[in-house]
């Protein structure tokens, strides 16, 4: 029997005061000023307060909520359809170059039948002009700093691959620098074959740079590389490594070229720093530094030694910091070559900043308080001064600026699925006769009068202690579970009227932070997140992120400008797509497989003349299941065949072999969600070739493939 309200049953007849006009509507609950305890200002209740009438709403007002135009520029912004556009040049990019990022995504994930390319989500989309753009951006900051200055060297850079080790982009990388001599850096043997391979087509003069820790193994083939003709330079991390590079020279017959890490006094107090200082884990100390420059004396190799390299840590805040300590290494490298070392280059590592938040803040490890053209005229200055005291040739700079370089070019598209239900309205609440407990009778009456009086703040009080007494009656077994849904909707109606705001909404989202966004869940790095379109609709939902995995931890819910929450649009009928900004580096590589769910889809994407402004000149579909299995040392046919015999056991062979035909399609396929209005065949991927049909996926199968054919070149 439905009664109004929590009523008792001995006065179950009487509705409790305010009850009826809340039934039809008028929420009697005041809304008033929140209360100091909750009160915040926030980048999105700052828009809301200027826009309050959603019809009103336009792209500006969302590239200022989303802070666009301070993280973005000059590659995002968002175009008067209300999508993101991606400029590839740069401030340099003409409108009709603008590339919609929606058009992009929908080219990839329609089905073949309709044109598109059939591929899954989440994708990477990365975008080789803008890595040229800022690879060019970089050396045209130094060539003005040398020009400005009076500089007597050159810049020289060099790209770490750590940041990013996919195939196309480090020979991207080197296809673009060839005209600067930029080079490579590697930290390990098979980074330092990677880019002996690539290097092959690169400016005979760029530098390999080989850092890390090294053994035998890596020295000799850094030798051998030294012996190809590349310029190469062996960097000493250990006093113990000069050694072993003075036996092995001599027995291949090559003259190495090397260099010493330094470990320097400046250090920078943030999460990044904490691989400089004198107490890092990289480099050599002055003494360290002293007794290598005397064993390669004695060995009379001390000419061999003419680089200085050092590193302060990642995403340096500030110039000042910055100026301390190349000035340090300016005079370390001064007393190298008094010391008759034949010093050429001065290696200032990496550091090189990017403003994730767009703050353009020196205190925060989200942000940096310059650009380029600061960057480089504060090393330019530091080193240019310190050597003119000295009277010390001026070097060769050379820096490696990886996240600078591939930050940008790399956006992350994934798709929010579903979403929590927000707080019912009052008709939609079913309050059934029930026996509460005197406390919480007590409970509800108090809330009803302070309803009645307005008095908000004792209202959301005893409906908070309302709702905790009815949790204990219901895991006492006092309260059944439609009861207590009926008091948790209550509660989040009363809440929401109060605050006057919609709670905190959950949305899942296709796509796992272990493997996309490791960093986020690792050292709490943000990155931002944006929808690539609607932003010409008001958002109008508080929410967080939770992605497919089964990890408490698999969710975000910290987002740039110190917020809480993520604004967004309520779900629609069709696709709700997020983008993920300035992930390009580090993301891929330290991305794992928890949940075996494996890395994303990923095309590549070129500024072209066609109607849409972009070619898709690379397209790779995602690990299947098959292949993520393959990783934990499993293997998938023999699994297969395992399961298509108990199927032919217990379901007979006909039945049998037609559910282990749908088994075979689960092997095939990407392990993420399928979208809602994905093709109602199943994507299969096999050996990296996506079919959007059965017929297709076996017809291949028997065929064989060629190895390049999963490659697409489309205009749009």
């Amino acid at each position: 029997m439905g009664m109004p309200a929590l009523a008792c049953r001995v006065d179950s007849a009487v509705p409790p005061p305010g009850y009826l006009a809340f039934i039809a509507g008028e929420n009697s609950l005041a809304t008033a000023v929140p209360f100091s305890s909750s009160t915040t200002t926030t980048s999105a209740a700052a828009v809301d307060s200027n826009n309050s009438n959603s019809t009103h709403w336009s792209p500006a007002h969302s590239s200022t909520l989303y802070r666009i135009d301070s993280w973005g520029a000059p590659y995002f912004a968002v175009n008067d359809s209300g999508n993101i556009t991606v400029r590839p040049h740069g401030s340099s990019t003409l409108s009709h170059q603008e590339i919609d990022l929606l058009k992009v995504v929908k080219k990839v994930s329609d089905p073949k039948s309709v044109g598109g390319l059939g591929l899954q989500m989440p994708l990477i989309v990365r975008f080789p002009d803008v890595l040229k753009n800022r690879l060019e951006s970089l050396q045209s900051a130094f060539v003005s700093a040398i020009q400005t200055q009076g500089y007597e060297s050159r810049y020289q850079g060099v790209y770490p691959v750590k940041c990013n080790q996919d195939r196309f982009v480090v020979e991207d990388i080197v296809k673009f620098g060839t005209p600067f001599r930029f080079g490579l850096e590697a930290g390990s043997k098979p980074e330092l074959l990677l880019a002996m391979s690539c290097l092959c087509k690169g400016n005979p003069e760029a530098l390999l740079i080989c850092n890390g820790f090294k053994d035998a193994e890596y020295i000799s083939l850094a030798l051998l590389a030294r012996k190809f003709q590349f310029n190469t330079v062996i960097v000493l991390e250990q006093e113990e490594e000069v050694k072993l590079v003075i036996d092995i020279s001599k027995k291949l017959s090559v003259r190495p070229v090397i260099g010493l890490r330094a470990k320097l006094r400046t250090k920078h107090s943030g999460h990044f720093g904490s691989t400089s200082g004198e107490k890092g884990k990289f480099g050599l100390t002055t003494n360290h530094i002293l007794r290598v420059v005397k064993d390669l004396h004695d060995s009379d190799m001390l000419d061999c030694l003419q680089l200085l390299h050092f590193h302060i840590g990642s995403q340096i805040p500030s110039t000042a910091l910055l100026q301390d300590g190349v000035s340090e290494a300016a005079q370390i490298y001064s007393e190298l070559t008094r010391l008759g070392a034949d010093m050429k280059v001065i290696d200032i590592g990496g550091g090189l900043g990017i403003d994730y938040d767009g703050s353009k803040s020196g205190t925060s490890d989200l942000s940096v308080s310059y650009g380029l053209e600061e960057y480089a005229s504060a090393v330019v200055n530091a080193i240019r001064v310190v050597c003119d005291r000295k009277s010390v040739k001026h070097p060769i700079i050379c820096s490696e600026s990886g996240r600078a370089i591939v930050s940008h070019h790399s956006i992350l598209i994934f798709e929010a699925m579903s979403t929590t239900d927000t707080a019912p309205s009052m008709n939609q609440i079913n309050l059934p006769f029930i026996e509460l407990s005197e406390d919480a009778r007590s409970d509800y009456w108090n809330m009803s009068d302070a309803v009645m009086r307005h008095d908000n703040e004792t209202c959301l009080f005893y409906a908070d202690q309302l709702k905790q007494r009815c949790v204990e009656q219901f895991k006492e077994g006092s309260l059944g579970i439609e009861q207590l849904a009926a008091v948790d909707g209550l509660f989040d109606l009363v809440t929401k009227i109060i605050v006057g705001t919609e709670p905190v909404r959950t949305y899942l989202v296709n796509l796992s932070i272990f493997t996309s966004i490791p960093d986020f869940w690792s050292i709490g790095q943000i990155f931002p997140i944006v929808p690539i379109h609607r932003l010409d609709q008001k958002p109008e939902v508080k929410a967080i992120l939770s992605d497919l995995t089964c990890d408490s931890d698999g969710k975000i819910d910290k987002f740039i400008g110190g917020e809480a929450n993520l604004p967004l649009h309520k779900p629609g009928n069709g696709q709700y797509y997020l983008g993920m900004f300035l992930g390009g580096a580090y993301q891929e590589a330290l991305g794992g497989v928890h949940n075996l769910f494996g890395s994303p889809s990923v095309v590549t994407v070129l500024q072209s003349d066609g109607p849409h402004s972009f070619a898709i000149t690379h397209a790779m579909p995602g690990p299947s299941c098959a292949d993520v299995l393959r990783v934990m040392q499993h293997e998938p046919n023999l699994m297969f065949e395992n399961l298509k015999h108990r199927a032919e056991e217990f379901c007979g062979i006909d039945a049998g072999s037609c559910l282990a035909s749908t088994v075979a399609r689960s092997f095939h396929n990407m392990p993420y969600l399928e979208s809602r209005s994905s093709c109602s065949l199943t994507a299969m991927n096999n050996g990296g070739f996506y079919y959007c049909n059965e017929e297709d996926y076996y017809a291949s199968s028997e065929a064989g493939a060629n190895d390049d054919e999963h490659w697409s070149y489309c205009f749009a």
